[in-house]
């Protein structure tokens, strides 16, 4: 059996790989089913690229991720990268890659934004000390 290919995905503080090998179709996001994934939006958000790749290619593959670090939400950026990248790596079709660009370009770019950190002596990034002369 062929060595499952490793491919990670991060946004903002999230982190994952994701690890896809022939199977029979089995996605699993931190040891739990694609299905069972809550809130619902997270679930529909992973879920984008496996529509766009259609059943032919998702079925003959099982994918792993494991993600870390960050919210919920990044969490399910960083993963939906990952699965992405890792359908495009695994069936390097062109054609696969392309619809992803047209559809969402984050699904094979990754979102560099960070948060900025807070100064010295400030309670927020942006926030100035206020100043009272009396």
């Amino acid at each position: 059996m062929a060595k499952p290919l490793v491919i990670s995905g991060k946004r903002k503080r999230a982190i994952a790989r994701a690890r896809i090998k022939e199977g029979k179709g089995f996605i699993r996001i931190n040891k739990q089913l694609i299905k069972t994934i809550q809130p619902k939006l997270a679930r529909i958000r992973l879920m984008e690229p496996l529509t766009l790749a259609g059943d032919e290619i998702v079925n003959k593959v099982n994918i792993d991720v494991n993600v870390m670090g960050g919210g919920w939400m990044g969490q399910t950026e960083a993963a939906r990268l990952a699965i992405a990248r890792a359908l495009v790596e695994f069936t390097k079709n062109k054609q696969l890659k392309q619809d992803f660009l047209e559809y969402d370009r984050h699904l094979l770019i990754a979102d560099v934004r960070q948060n900025e950190p807070s100064k010295p002596n400030d309670s927020k990034p942006r926030a100035k000390r206020q100043k009272s002369y009396r």
